[in-house]
């Protein structure tokens, strides 16, 4: 795939560079700012952009900024975050609008460099990745105020799979049951967690969004 890479690092750039030359993949630009970002996506129209949520000239939120003009400007575009730590807010803000072809992985992840590859495929696919640390504190509340607490242990760990973009054939797979038992377990999910069944939102986004004041 064609690649676009912005972080401030030299070093993570000049990494993540050639590991996806050695992976077969072609990075057409990696800059340092998120103006450039936003002029080279213009430029390149890559497949994938990879963004470091936090660049010059204040090192706060301006790659969330450009990540979300790209996801407005150029809906074609894939967009993978990369963030040092969990940032709820930051997550919150990109579950806010369209999923599809976006991912918000922590830095560490791309050490486990199959699991890297896998998810800028599944961005490209059009599909969703968030790193299982971002999934678990978004999910973590007290049990007392928590309407999670009404999920069974297996509901909440079909939860999570979904928060991470994962279809349901694909957590049958990785849970080792059945699809229809998936299906039973995510409808049980939106009932006991009262998601609307309005045609104009995602239900599985909403039971994340719902519960991120925690």
């Amino acid at each position: 795939m064609r690649l676009i890479l912005a972080d401030d690092s030299v070093l993570l750039r000049e990494g993540l560079s050639r590991l996806l030359d050695d992976a077969g993949h072609e990075v057409v630009a990696a800059v340092g700012d998120a103006a450039a970002l936003l002029d080279a996506v213009d430029r390149h129209r890559p497949d994938v952009a990879v963004v470091d949520v936090r660049m010059p000239p204040t090192h706060t939120d301006e790659g969330l900024r450009a990540a979300l003009e790209i996801r407005e400007r150029r809906p074609g575009v894939g967009v993978l975050v990369l963030s040092q730590y969990v940032e709820k807010t930051y997550a919150a803000t990109l579950l806010a609008g369209p999923t599809e072809g976006l991912g918000y992985l922590l830095k560490d992840r791309v050490s486990e460099v199959a699991d890297f590859l896998d998810s800028l495929e599944r961005v490209r696919a059009g599909g969703t990745v968030f790193d299982p640390e971002v999934v678990r504190q978004l999910l973590a509340r007290t049990t007392h105020a928590d309407p999670l607490s009404r999920l069974s242990p297996r509901e909440t760990e079909v939860l999570r799979h979904l928060a991470q973009g994962f279809v349901n054939a694909a957590i049958a797979a990785r849970l080792h049951v059945s699809l229809s038992t998936v299906e039973k377990h995510v409808n049980a999910i939106m009932d006991k967690l009262d998601l609307p069944r309005d045609p104009g939102y995602s239900r599985r986004v909403l039971a994340i969004l719902r519960y991120l004041d925690g």
